[in-house]
């Protein structure tokens, strides 16, 4: 079973890859659907980074402080 594994790996890559333009009809909407969960997976393992704080926020302030005593 081990030596089958690189195989069968690889015939599931091009599967995914570019099963909907070869194969005809349910086949080839099973590859896009595996292929777009497979992306979807990917995409929710880094999800978004929003900083907690604005780091200009101190500059900002200052240079309106400034503004405002001219």
């Amino acid at each position: 079973m081990k030596r089958y594994m690189p195989i069968i790996f690889i015939g599931f890559v091009l599967f995914v890859a570019g099963g909907d333009q070869v194969f005809p009809g349910a086949v080839g909407k099973a590859s896009t659907q595996t292929r777009t969960t497979v992306n979807n997976f990917f995409i929710g393992l880094f999800p978004t980074w929003k900083p907690k704080t604005n780091p200009y926020e101190r500059t900002e302030r200052k240079l309106r402080e400034v503004e405002e005593k001219k």
